[in-house]
């Protein structure tokens, strides 16, 4: 039997994925209640993928290392197989830390909440690892080290009698009982614990705790640089840059450059706001680098565009390299079309050539080349375009989920409610659309004959409203429900391996 080719393999280019549920965090029991601050609000991968970050609504960062042995077979195994073996990823808790607290701006009598909004990952040095996260106001840069425990020992104790039954005896109470002297106080001898003997007189010689250093091991997390007072409204995003010594944040209106070593300055690189406010058009929704030109940056807006900067052209890019929108059918335009065409994220691919941007009813694949509209669009649910009015209504239609694509660029992903999310495939002929559920069942969701999204740009005015007459049916006649959301989700830099959160938490699949 000849050997399988390449693209004939489970997840090669146009074949769709099988994807299997890997582990869970976090999991609730059926009923149980979700505290607020609980949420996770953020997820992110490394470089490596050998460590994933989450950032929740009470201000606290909780890392994840890799446990499963990647590496384990030798080169030459590798050689005579024709196809890597998908291995299980396995992820194990590793540390967490409060990262933010909640504030008060008296200036402004302004409550600012301790929700992580955005973690990003930063180069590792001397085997620590450094992240930035920010909340609405202040980023902080922190560094996340195993040190190792000390512990004092040598104190003025006669311990041949506690040896014997293996009673020890902190520094502090025995610290307490010696006078400056050598002597003890008397109410030493008084003590419940009769163990303890000192010669009468006190001791001869004074001797000082000596500090000893064990063999284990604990995770520390130290905050090295706080960088605020930069922004006067919320900061949505925050992005790294390639050459590993700045990055940028964005609010509603301003992108800044910082330099990592420095957090007392910031330079404004993009100001969008108007000299009269009531000029006020559209606002800057997410913002990211260029994941090899330091010089490029990307920034999407509430009206549904892409802007495309150079570093290069001056110190406040006011003016674009490269716009990309999507223009308007005639007679397409209704009350809610500007909300729904808001960018709530965008995403570069691994290789710099594309663009992946989230609006709230589709996916959109851009490619950097062409500006005259998105080469790719996925709806990732239509069932709910009759409903627009009610999610209005309920503030439900201003949801920002995130996107992401796989390292190879073969796939995107998004989420939806019902804690569901979809991968499409995005080469050229692909009909993969695939539907899953952030449970221990992830493809219970599934029918026969998955239909393949639109993907023309005039296909997106023809609105495809099965299970519409039915309020709370989907496409696939599923029952959805819209008090349960998956926003925020991440892509293994190098393997097909999904990590998304629904309310507190942490599901993650292979494939």
């Amino acid at each position: 039997m000849d050997p399988k080719s390449p693209d004939d393999r489970p997840g090669a280019a146009g074949q769709p994925l099988e994807w299997r549920f890997a582990q869970v965090f976090g999991e609730r029991a059926a009923g149980e209640d979700v505290q607020e601050v609980d949420i996770i609000s953020s997820i992110e991968f490394d470089k490596s993928g050998d460590h994933l970050a989450t950032g929740d609504k009470g201000g606290r960062v909780v890392l994840f290392e890799r446990t499963d042995s990647r590496d384990s077979s030798s080169r030459s195994e590798l050689e005579r197989q024709d196809y890597p073996i998908a291995r299980h990823p396995e992820f194990r808790y590793k540390t967490e830390f409060q990262s933010h607290e909640p504030e008060f701006d008296y200036l402004k009598s302004l409550e600012i909440e301790e929700k992580i909004n955005k973690i990003k990952w930063c180069q590792t040095a001397n085997n620590a690892l450094f992240l930035l996260s920010t909340n609405d106001k202040t980023i902080k840069y922190w560094k996340v080290q195993e040190k190792k425990v000390k512990r004092i020992s040598v104190m003025n104790l006669d311990t041949s009698q506690s040896s014997d039954n293996g009673t020890t005896f902190s520094s502090s109470s025995s610290s307490r009982a010696l006078l400056p002297n050598g002597g003890c106080s008397e109410k030493l001898y008084n003590c419940p614990n009769s163990d303890l003997s000192f010669p009468p007189g006190g001791c001869a010689s004074l001797r000082l705790p000596v500090v000893v250093i064990g063999q284990d091991l604990n995770h520390v997390a130290r905050c090295r640089r706080v960088y605020a007072h930069a922004h006067d409204y919320h900061i949505n995003s925050i992005s790294n840059n390639s050459d590993g010594e700045t990055f940028i944040s964005a609010d509603d209106l301003r992108i800044n450059l910082w330099n990592l070593e420095i957090s007392n300055q910031s330079f404004n690189i993009v100001d969008v706001k108007p000299a009269n406010m009531e000029d006020l058009t559209e606002v800057i929704t997410c913002a990211e680098f260029h994941p090899t030109h330091c010089n490029t940056l990307a920034y999407s807006s509430s009206k549904g565009s892409i802007r495309l900067i150079d570093l290069r052209q001056s110190a406040l890019c006011d003016n674009h390299a490269k716009l990309f929108e999507e223009h308007e059918a005639p007679g397409s335009r209704s009350f809610f079309t500007e909300i729904i065409a808001s960018v709530s994220d965008i995403k570069f691919a691994r290789d710099g050539r594309h663009i992946l941007s989230r609006d709230y009813m589709t996916l959109k694949l851009w490619d950097l080349n062409m500006d005259s509209g998105p080469v790719a669009t996925f709806q990732v649910h239509e069932y709910l375009r009759p409903k627009l009015c009610d999610l209005y209504e309920n503030d439900l239609i201003f949801d920002k989920f995130e996107c992401c694509l796989s390292g190879d660029g073969l796939r995107v992903a998004t989420g939806s409610y019902s804690n569901l999310f979809r991968v499409f495939g995005c080469t050229p002929g692909s009909v993969e659309a695939t539907t899953l559920e952030a449970s221990r069942n992830p493809m219970r969701r599934q029918v026969a004959n998955p239909t393949r999204p639109a993907r023309t740009l005039t296909s997106l005015t023809r609105a495809v409203r099965r299970g519409g007459d039915n309020p709370g049916v989907d496409a696939n006649g599923n029952s959805y429900d819209l008090s349960t959301k998956l926003l925020h989700l991440a892509w293994h830099p190098t393997e097909n391996s999904i990590a998304c959160a629904a309310a507190n938490s942490l599901y993650m699949y292979y494939a």
